[in-house]
């Protein structure tokens, strides 16, 4: 009788789950192009690595809902299971009473649809439309008292992103700015187009984009020992996060339907 001792199951597994986390590095590569262009390879297969944990922390562990996790970190941000924009995904993420995970898969595979329809439009264009007007955003002079970001920003991103404020709600969104600005006073970035920055990176990239594999370019802005001062920091960090828009921007109209 063939007997597999502990060590060789190890291995298997080990093996089995670096094939898979190989097969969905390329499905999510093919899945959204202009990000992958984006982002690289090892920032996705990072991502991916993150991902399966986190499934598996709410019981997704088959193929498929393990895939539309990986899917909705893309869309929504990695750490998009407790990001106050999307409740409806914590929810069912977290409701492990109500079915199996194929089931509470299927259930926020349709909420996502519908997220969509909404926010996004059909072939995105309104997430689109949403990027070029940030873009518009951020050549424009920001002055707000510090006390005023979570007024300001309502008002900024109903102008910018009216589809997804409808959808959200602005209670969501008061709680996501107000995160945003305990985040830049944490850095010490105290002026108004700084707090707006961090709030505008958290609207877009999502609540964790601080630390998501997705946006390596943020993490190491905010970690980089040989910027000192709060202001050049924050400076950096709007430089890098244009360069990332006009890249994505560029990337995503190629891919527009003509």
């Amino acid at each position: 009788m063939l007997t597999i001792r502990p060590e060789q199951l190890a291995v298997f597994r080990a093996q089995a789950l670096g094939a898979f986390e190989v097969t969905m590095v390329n499905h999510l590569a093919a899945f959204s192009p202009p990000l992958f262009k984006a982002v690289g390879e090892a920032a996705l297969l990072q991502a991916v690595r993150l991902g399966i944990g986190r499934a598996a922390g709410y019981g997704f562990d088959l193929r498929g809902p393990v895939r539309l996790y990986l899917e909705l970190m893309l869309l929504l941000g990695s750490h998009f299971d407790t990001d106050p924009q999307y409740p409806w995904a914590a929810a069912i993420l977290q409701d492990r009473e109500t079915g199996p995970q194929m089931e509470r898969a299927e259930r926020l595979y349709r909420q996502t649809l519908d997220y969509q329809a909404h926010v996004g439009g059909p072939d995105d264009a309104r997430a689109l439309k949403a990027l070029r007007n940030i873009r518009g955003f951020a050549g424009t002079p920001v002055q707000f008292a510090p006390a005023a970001l979570v007024p300001f920003m309502l008002d900024a991103l109903a102008q910018v992103y009216p589809e997804k404020t409808a959808f959200v709600g602005e209670a969501a969104l008061a709680e996501l700015i107000r995160k945003a600005g305990l985040g830049a006073r944490n850095m010490r970035f105290v002026t108004p187009r700084a707090m707006a920055l961090v709030a505008v990176l958290m609207l877009a990239f999502g609540h964790g984009c601080g630390a998501d594999p997705l946006y390596p370019w943020i993490t190491r802005t905010l970690k980089d020992e040989t910027i000192t001062d709060p202001e050049a920091r924050a400076k950096r960090l709007e430089k890098r996060a244009l360069t990332w828009l006009d890249q994505v921007l560029v990337n995503l109209e190629k891919a527009a339907p003509t």
